[in-house]
């Protein structure tokens, strides 16, 4: 299907919920015992040295897609995602270290298969078709104010982290609101046809949960060893 230059955002919502709708990460186990308070502390350290990788490459991969969009509109909305990565309040790796910290993770973790394919992705979007990548940043984005909201009070509730050790979480859950509206504005803007956007959409959200069984395979395999 091709769209209008002014396709309506509601088409988008419809559109993600479609791609996202066997996909919804809180649905996944990882998160599900994280929210019960089900995880090792070893598994939330293992998950930060993954994660780290990702964050690490966001401001890049924000930096790629708005470079590579014509419209002055969507560029600025991305622009202005990426001056929230850097600096607001702090920059998020910063951020994301005191969380890894707190958990005991490293932050010079080699990259899993998993963690790797994940950030290809996006890498390989941003870079070959800056519409595809907006819509795979979006497949995370407009899930991720929940996530984080969880991940925090989980890690209060279950674990007591300090205030420090989730704060990257806490920013995340108000942050990330803006950002998955700025993330579908922009592509409201820019956007001509439905298949970029659904498959872009749709790897984001596999490669995204390929990440998570990743992390319960560990489990998995961690749990079954001999005391």
């Amino acid at each position: 299907m091709l769209y209008d230059a002014g396709v309506k955002r509601a088409d988008l919502n419809q559109l993600f919920d479609e791609e996202l709708r066997d996909r919804r990460l809180l649905q996944h186990p990882f998160y599900r015992r994280w929210e019960a308070g089900q995880l090792e502390l070893g598994e939330l350290s293992e998950y930060a040295g993954q994660y780290r990788h990702f964050e690490a490459a966001l401001p890049g991969v924000l930096d790629t897609v708005a470079r590579g969009l014509e419209d002055a509109g969507a560029r600025a909305l991305v622009q202005a995602n990426l001056s929230d990565e850097l600096g607001e309040p702090s920059p998020h790796l910063a951020l994301f270290d005191d969380f890894t910290a707190a958990v005991g993770g490293s932050t010079s973790a080699d990259a899993s298969p998993a963690t790797e394919a994940l950030i290809a992705l996006y890498l390989d979007w941003s870079a070959s078709d800056p519409v595809g990548g907006l819509a795979a940043l979006a497949a995370y984005e407009v899930q991720a104010p929940a996530i984080a909201s969880s991940k925090a009070d989980g890690l209060r509730g279950h674990y007591g982290l300090s205030p420090a050790g989730t704060r990257f979480w806490d920013v995340h859950g108000v942050m990330d609101e803006r950002h998955a509206a700025w993330s579908l504005d922009a592509l409201a803007s820019v956007v001509q046809d439905e298949d970029t956007v659904r498959t872009a959409a749709r790897q984001a959200a596999d490669a995204w949960w390929a990440f998570l069984d990743e992390r319960e395979l560990s489990h998995t395999a961690w749990a079954g060893q001999p005391a």
